[in-house]
This record gives C-alpha cells, structure tokens and sequence, in this order.
C-alpha cells in the first residue's frame, strides 16, 4: 500500500496535476452547460418550473425595495416574491439570512434578475480565485485552473449562492491576521451575514489574544447591523429572529435534502438516526472543534496551521454546512498545500486532499442513492488533516508528546516554547 501511494504521488507531478486539472475543468462545464439545458427543458419536458437559491437572495432584496423589507421573513410574501422574480410553480427557497443581508440583497434586486445573478456570482468568484491564489503563493493563470475544477465552484454557481464571497472573505481575512490584524478583524466581521461561520472566529482570536482583530470583528458587525436597523427598522430584526427560531425543523425533517449536507448533524440524519442523537454527536464535534482551535491558535503555531485548522474546524463545528459550503474546504485545502511547499507532505495526506477534492462531484448522487455521507466524511477528514499538521508542528518545536502539551494547555500554561513562524 505504501508503495502504491509512493508511485501514484511521484507520478502525479505538478505538470499532470494541472492537466488532469484541466480535463476535469472541461468535463464539468460539459455537465453544468448539460444541467443548465435539462433545467430549461431544452433536454426533455418539465412537470414544473426549475429556480436557485439566489430567487431567495432576489425576492429578499425586492421586498426590501419595496419599503417592507420585514415580509422577506414571512414565507408566504417572500414565496410570492420569488414567483414573481421567476416563474409560478417553482419551489420554494428558503430566506434565513439576517437583516444585513437585506443590504447587499436590496442592491441586486435593483437590477434584472439574470443580470444581477451573473454579476453576483462573477463579482464574487474572481476575488474568492485571487484570495486562493495569494494563500497558495502562486503567480500566473495557471493556478486558476484547478482552482476553477474544484466541483463546489459549480454548485455555488449553480445553485446561486454566497459561498464564493464567504471564502473569499475568510480566506483574504487569515492571509492579514498576522500583518493587518485591524483589517483582517474588518474582514472576518463581515461574515455576519453569515453568522454561524464565525462560530470559532471569536475563540481563535481569544485564545491567541489578537485584541486588536477581536475588537475590529465587533465594530464591523456592530456597524452593520446599525446600519441594517437604521435602513430596515428594527421590526425587521425581530421578525429575522422570529424565524430564525423555528428554522431548526427545516433542517431536522428533510425539507432541504440531507445528501447536500456536509455536516455531521447531516451525514447522520442522512443515515435515518433520530435527530436527538444527530444533535449530540454534532456537539461532540463542535466541542471538540472548539478546543483544538483554542489550542492551535494558543500556541501560536504558523500561519498556514492556524489557518487551515481554523477553516476545516469550522466546517465540522457548525450543523447547518450545505453543498456549496465546501468552499471554504478550498481554502483550508490551499492553507495545506502552501505547508506542503515549505515543508513536504506524507504521501497519505496528498492523496487524501486530492479525494477530498474530488468529493464534491459525486458526494450529492450518492448520498441521495445510497445513504453515504460522503461530504461530512471528507470534511471530518480534511479536520483530521489540519490536527495532524498541528500535532506535528507542536511536537517538533517543542520535543514533548502532543498529549504532554495539551495537558498543559489545559492546566492554563503559556509556557510553551516560542513557536516563530507567525510570517509564513
């Protein structure tokens, strides 16, 4: 078996890599431009109308232009919305975004809508393919092409979703920390729209006393938010919260299909366990996220650990991570692979990153035929990846067993040797 990897890893040079990147990059736009016609009926006959996630975003933004930005909370106002925006008959698609969201929707829906879909999923691609190239120290297009074959740049295309901007945020974000902490805290504030993806952010910074960073992340929320109540009124915010409160039993009954879920809670609903125990293994997760994040961060391990760690360990310490939400697997991705340029990679760990890259374009079909959570598995393991690097680092650095160091993390030590690699 070691052998095996050892061959396949020599043979899978960087020149084979970026062809073999660029034969998957023209298969997939093959499927995508064989999707987009099936959706139109172009392939066979329809029984109803076919729409995305961005109808969501659109109908949100137009009924915020319309001067009742709070109806994008009530379903029956926002569904008419879509319908409007679309065609009658489609599906519903789900608004639970708070309300400085509505800032960003309210502009888009001022255009038409398929102008204002290409331009957000444009505007917000070609910042997330910089980010990831600057984290990969890369120069030139070329990079671009594997970045482009990643399977989830196409959900998020065409789906219609947000998940370019996110990453792109999160990545550009842990790029500054260590040079800019001000702005990467402006950076990483900016993801309120999102909220649950910040989850850790706050225990990150914390625990490597990035004050600065911290309190940046708050004025920028706080100024959003402001600024959301101060256009939309505070009504908005507690219908936003009214809603929110109750969107547990979408995600627990199946209404949004559990074979695009990446998370645990997901992968195990997928499985027809009861949500209860869905729920406690999730927070496992979670807890567990949180500590090894607190630690990594602690300890002041290098950029390129901290980040990776930080991104995949928000991935699995969230419940609700979609399909698309693989992007920010890409830059964690990318974080592992800039390490691997200054410090070779096991040939185990690079043909798992090439595994977990490739399961986003086969983890939905199987896990809608066969029950196979697929993409909470390749997340776990991309987490999985990210400690393992860690574990690494802390115990070259400082000679003691991981163990040794985590029991004096937990006593309330700092006295771990300085680890100086913050300017990787």
């Amino acid at each position: 078996m070691r052998l095996a990897m050892t061959q396949i890893c020599s043979w899978l040079d960087r020149r084979r890599l970026f062809a073999a990147s660029g034969f998957l990059l023209a298969l997939e736009v093959a499927i995508f431009l064989f999707l987009i016609a099936g959706t139109h009926g172009l392939i066979v006959p329809l029984d109803r109308p076919t729409t995305t996630d961005f109808a969501s975003f659109y109908a949100a933004g137009s009924l915020a232009n319309a001067g009742t930005p709070e109806l994008a909370y009530d379903q029956t106002a926002h569904f008419a919305a879509e319908e409007q925006a679309t065609e009658p008959g489609i599906e519903y698609q789900f608004f639970f975004y708070p309300p400085v969201f509505l800032l960003l929707c309210a502009l888009l829906a001022k255009l038409p809508y398929l102008p204002a879909f290409y331009i957000f999923e444009a505007a917000t691609l070609v910042p997330y393919l910089f980010v990831a190239r600057t984290i990969l120290k890369e120069k030139g297009w070329a990079v671009f092409v594997p970045l482009l074959a990643f399977p989830s740049v196409f959900w998020t295309m065409g789906l219609g979703q947000n998940a370019f901007m996110t990453a792109a945020l999160f990545g550009s974000a842990l790029l500054l920390i260590d040079r800019r902490p001000i702005f990467s805290g402006i950076l990483f504030g900016l993801l309120c729209y999102k909220p649950h993806f910040g989850l850790l952010i706050p225990i990150a910074l914390v625990a490597a006393g990035r004050w600065r960073a911290f309190s940046a992340a708050g004025v920028a929320v706080g100024a959003l938010v402001a600024l959301s109540v101060a256009i939309f009124g505070w009504q908005t915010w507690q219908d936003f919260f009214a809603l929110f409160g109750g969107s547990h039993s979408t995600y627990e009954s199946g209404r949004i299909d559990f074979a695009g879920f990446v998370s645990l809670f997901g992968g195990t609903r997928l499985m027809g366990i009861d949500p209860n125990i869905a729920y406690v293994v999730q927070t496992i997760l979670t807890v567990t996220a949180m500590a090894i994040v607190a630690f990594v961060w602690r300890c002041n391990l290098s950029l390129t650990t901290r980040a990776a760690t930080l991104a995949a360990a928000t991935l699995v310490a969230i419940p609700v991570v979609l399909i698309y939400d693989l992007m920010m697997a890409a830059i964690a991705i990318a974080w592992l692979i800039r390490s691997a340029n200054e410090n070779a990679l096991p040939h185990w760990e690079k043909l798992a990153l090439l595994v977990i890259f490739l399961v986003p374009l086969v983890s939905r079909n199987l896990g809608t035929d066969f029950h196979v959570p697929l993409a909470p598995l390749a997340a776990v393991g991309l987490f999985g990846i990210a400690v393992t690097h860690a574990c690494r680092e802390v115990a070259m650095r400082s000679n003691l067993a991981p163990i040794s160091l985590l029991r004096a993390f937990m006593r309330g030590h700092r006295a771990f040797p300085p680890l100086q690699l913050s300017n990787q």
